[in-house]
């Protein structure tokens, strides 16, 4: 098996190892009770009933809550203005929530989105997603101007992988993001890859805007165009997250 750390060192972590609120130094949030993108049901809060640490992980919950217009509350926790990366590897131990309805996400946006540079032109990098209507399956993509799920004239950089007992165990998600290209892996083996030199199609930014700083995301968002359905005998929604850790090259 790859030995994905060689080369690699440890440049910023996050173990969970305290109780309370997630480090102020390292995690601000994105909030607000208006509609979100994708048709999302969600509002979004730093209140410790959507996000907290306790017995040594981080755990996002989204409610069935009514927060102004919205039906629903959840966490979007953010490291922008906190810490940002260009290249590296990725690694997280999670358990994703179960329930019909929910939407966890583990993903990346460029810095360039908060200062007027727009979706899809801003890139994103989702490097696991989940939908609780298909309980064993992940999602790995990516999103740029020009490959993106609302474009039906040039391909997606989008992989649906089988994986079993991901709501009922943690699994170790990782992502190696070079120059180069991305490769997505779960408990240590490759889902897959995608190379910028395989873009016959186009290698200009507006395909490949990934050579930049892009900073975390995690959030359950709840409904919505990917999440369907709500099933509200299974709420709340539980994502358990054990550590994030990220390396670069010397």
């Amino acid at each position: 098996m790859k030995d994905l750390k060689q080369g690699y060192h440890l440049v910023w972590s996050d173990e969970f190892d305290y109780e309370g609120a997630p480090n102020p130094d390292k995690w601000s949030y994105d909030l607000g009770n208006h509609q979100w993108a994708n048709r999302e049901l969600q509002a979004y809060t730093n209140r410790c009933e959507n996000v907290l640490v306790k017995d040594g992980t981080l755990k996002i919950t989204a409610r069935k809550e009514k927060d102004g217009d919205r039906e629903y509350t959840s966490t979007r926790m953010i490291s922008y203005g906190k810490q940002s990366w260009q290249y590296g590897l990725f690694e997280f131990r999670v358990k994703l929530p179960k329930g019909k309805g929910s939407w966890p996400a583990i993903w990346m946006l460029s810095d360039s989105i908060k200062e007027g540079n727009r979706w899809p032109k801003c890139g994103e990098i989702d490097i696991v997603e989940h939908t609780g209507s298909h309980e064993n399956r992940l999602l790995f993509s990516l999103h740029s101007e020009r490959h993106n799920h609302t474009r039906t004239d040039t391909k997606k950089y989008t992989v649906l992988y089988q994986q079993e007992g991901v709501c009922e165990e943690f699994h170790d998600y990782c992502m190696e993001w070079t120059p180069e290209y991305f490769e997505f892996y779960v408990d240590g083996v490759s889902t897959c890859r995608f190379n910028k030199a395989d873009d016959t199609e186009d290698q200009t930014e507006s395909a490949w805007p990934f050579d930049q700083k892009f900073y975390l995301i995690f959030n359950i968002a709840v409904g919505g165009t990917l999440g369907g359905e709500v099933d509200e005998t299974m709420l709340p929604y539980v994502m358990e997250v054990d550590y994030v850790r990220v390396y670069q090259k010397d």
